[in-house]
């Protein structure tokens, strides 16, 4: 990041690069240009607090069919 992006930045300079992945992360799932797996991951979020910071957010979080059978197998366990 150069100098003037970092002064320009209006985030404390130690929030600064975890913000930026968030909102990086956030605004790319959101487009559906990475998967829910991979933008929790350049966030550095888990997968609960990237749900939640979706949410937070208003963004709806979007299913593909392998994210819906390993969920659906999960409830399946858990009964």
């Amino acid at each position: 990041m150069t100098i003037e992006l970092r002064d320009a930045l209006r985030v404390p300079p130690a929030e600064q690069e975890s913000r930026l992945r968030r909102e990086l992360a956030i605004r790319l799932y959101e487009k559906g240009l990475l998967f829910f797996g991979k933008a929790r991951e350049l966030a550095d979020l888990s997968k609960w607090d990237f749900h939640e910071l979706l949410a937070a957010e208003g963004i709806v979080r979007h299913h593909d069919l392998e994210e819906l059978e390993a969920d659906l197998a999960t409830l399946e366990a858990l009964e």
